[in-house]
């Protein structure tokens, strides 16, 4: 068996060698894998979410009583995102300046929900989910209302403080 001369005058043996040149190439390949994983488990822990507030129409555009859908780019858009960095809000004005917000999603599973300008209700279309025109569960399988947005009147500007997708709740 052949043997490799190392700096204390000792002697490695080929499979040593080989064993451990294998060890330590398979811990350097599992380094540069795991940097990025780690690195995407941290991101939430030292970015914290930004909320920003997203211009979805004039004044004019909400007639007091309407429900409207309008879209926006979300509060995290990625260089790569293209149409996935927009979303939507059901907007609807009640008074002058009383405005409510609504996530399109479903929160049973996601679904994106409709507005019933006759009925007054939101409907899932998946599993039956029916909220009312305050974002309540009337009916069917959804845990709890529609995740509201934060709305305020700014100049002549309708604004939304979006979130990062999945909307997070937002307190007013």
């Amino acid at each position: 068996m052949r043997e490799i001369p190392v700096q204390d005058g000792h002697l490695l043996s080929r499979r040593k060698f080989l064993t451990r040149l294998s060890l330590w190439s398979g811990a350097f390949a599992a380094t540069l894998v795991g940097i990025p994983v780690v690195g995407a488990l941290l991101d939430p822990l030292i970015n914290k979410p930004r909320h920003t507030w997203r211009p979805v129409g004039r004044l004019s555009e909400f007639p007091p009583g309407s429900t409207r859908l309008v879209v926006f780019t979300n509060a995290d858009p990625k260089p790569y995102g293209g149409v996935t960095d927009r979303t939507a809000a059901w907007v609807r004005r009640d008074g002058s300046s009383d405005f409510k917000a609504f996530s399109v999603n479903c929160t049973h599973l996601g679904c994106p929900v409709r507005w019933e300008e006759s009925a007054q209700l939101f409907m899932c279309p998946c599993h039956g989910g029916v909220y009312d025109k305050n974002g309540d569960v009337a009916a069917g399988p959804p845990p709890e209302g529609l995740r509201q947005y934060q709305v305020r009147v700014n100049g002549d500007e309708v604004e939304i403080k979006t979130a990062p997708i999945p909307l997070t709740k937002m307190t007013a």
